[in-house]
This record gives structure tokens, sequence and C-alpha cells, in this order.
């Protein structure tokens, strides 16, 4: 058995191993020292978030039984990709495919953002009412068939290895959970990691019921694309404490926090613009999103 068909194999192990882990290390870590007081219950919130992640799981491995792993395989298999066309050193190969897949990802998130139809299913995870190690997975499954199809094309034409996949696939899934926790790191190690990669109080800021802070941040797991592009913002206006998580129009807890409503949430009401440029601070009380 080659490593690239024992790594297929056994994905689905890895990843849920590496998942739970990290899952638990956050979730002991927000009971220890919580960065905010919650505004529903957690039971309610963690039940139907991780009801959520459960239907996402059931419905992809139904409709892609490999996922993204196993598409790396086939095009490596089948030589498709740009790393299957020229000769690199194969740790090279495996930082340069995480690298610009996390860019597409960096990309994907600007984009249902920008696109009001993308939005409408986006704006499940911006919904939340609150904002801790759960709402890093919760995503509408629509969203979630969408993200893996980018996430597809962009293995195919990059020809990534079985290893940069799998890597990438649960650095993701660990920095979401990290990035999306409720706890902070002292000051002054957040400006040193967040120099390098995403840290809850940078994330944090995206999740603002403010528009222009809510366009701002989008990076899951290296920092450094918010800054180049121009999308990066410090800290909140109104500090972490007393920021307002979530959607201003979507604050009924029956639509936002439990999962019937989650699943309907991006057909409800009619389509208007969220446009990406809507960056600069404008009155709470005028009309939002």
């Amino acid at each position: 058995m080659t490593f690239d068909e024992f790594v297929v194999q056994n994905e689905i192990a890895l990843r849920i191993g590496f998942f739970f882990g990290i899952f638990a290390v956050m979730a002991i870590w927000e009971a220890i020292a919580p960065r905010r007081a919650l505004t529903v219950s957690k039971a309610v919130r963690w039940a139907n978030n991780l009801g959520l992640v459960f239907l996402n799981t059931l419905v992809l491995r139904l409709l892609f039984p490999a996922a993204a792993v196993g598409m790396a395989a086939f095009a490596v298999e089948h030589g498709w990709g740009l790393f299957n066309y020229y000769s690199l050193p194969f740790a090279l190969s495996v930082v340069l495919a995480g690298v610009a897949l996390d860019f597409i990802i960096y990309l994907q998130h600007v984009l249902v953002h920008a696109v009001p139809a993308l939005w409408r299913l986006h704006r499940v995870h911006h919904a939340d009412l609150d904002y801790d190690v759960t709402t890093g997975a919760r995503f509408h499954p629509i969203e979630i068939l969408l993200s893996l199809l980018i996430k597809f094309a962009t293995i195919i034409v990059l020809g990534a290895p079985v290893l940069a996949v799998v890597i990438f696939e649960v650095v993701l899934n660990a920095m979401a959970m990290f990035n999306h926790s409720n706890v902070s790191l002292p000051r002054g190690l957040d400006r040193i990691i967040r120099l390098f990669v995403v840290t809850p109080d940078m994330h944090r800021v995206h999740h603002s019921v403010e528009d222009n802070e809510a366009n701002s941040n989008y990076g899951f797991n290296l920092s450094l694309w918010d800054r180049l592009f121009g999308t990066y913002i410090d800290q909140p206006r109104e500090g972490h404490d007393n920021m307002v998580i979530g959607i201003h129009k979507y604050r009924d807890p029956k639509q936002v926090s439990w999962l019937p409503g989650m699943l309907a949430l991006p057909f409800v009401g009619k389509i208007t613009g969220y446009a990406i440029n809507r960056r600069e601070w404008s009155n709470p009380g005028e009309d939002k999103k």
C-alpha cells in the first residue's frame, strides 16, 4: 500500500481524531477562561450548531465519499495540475500547495460577502448571537457543498500532493476552531502571533454587527492576506467586551440558534445588496443588511 492510498483510506479517522482533540482543548479553555459572557444558552447553541455539523458531514460523505483528499489522489494519479507538470522538491510542493489553498479560502470568503445570493448562505455563519468554538463549524449545507467544489477545482489546477491536502484540511479545521473560540491571548502575545496566523481577537472583529467590521479580517489561517489586500482591522470600535456579535436584522434566537431556523435562513427575506466595499461605518440606527 502506498502512502497516498493509506492516507485516503484513513482520512476520515485522521480528521475526526484531530477535530475532537482540538475541539476538546478549546472547549476546556473556554470553560476555564471565557473571553465574553454568552447571551444564549450554551446547551441550546451547541446542540444546534453541532447538529448542523453532523448534518453537513452526512451530506458531504453521501455525495463525495472521498472528499478533497480523494480528489488530490485522483489528480496525482492522472498527472493533472501544476505540481505534476513541474518538478519541485516534495516539501516545497506541500508548502506552496498549502499556501495557495489558504489564499483561495480567503478569496472565497471575500466572495460570499460580496455576492448577495452567496451572502444569504453565509449569513447562517454570521447570525450566531455568540462566538465560540462551535461557531467555527456553523455553515449552511449548500455553502459547504459550494466550498467543496471550489476546493476540488483548486486541487485539480494545482495538482496538490495528497499530504498537502491532508495537512491543509486538518490545519484549516483546527484554526477555525481556535480563532472562533471564546478565548483570548495576552495582548502582547496576540500581536506577535497575528503577524503570522489569525487569532481569536483578530477574527472576532469579523463577526461584529457593524458593516465595516464584518467586511474585514476574512482570514481563517494565515493573516497576511488581510494585511496584503487592505481588509485588516486591528480592534473593534466598541472593544471586544462591548461589540455586538451577529447581524442587526436577525436577533431572534428561535431563528438563528435553532437548527430549523438556520436551515431556512438563506431563504428568508428579499435579496438585498451586501457590497464588499461597505467598509465605512454608518450610524447604528440606519437600516442594516
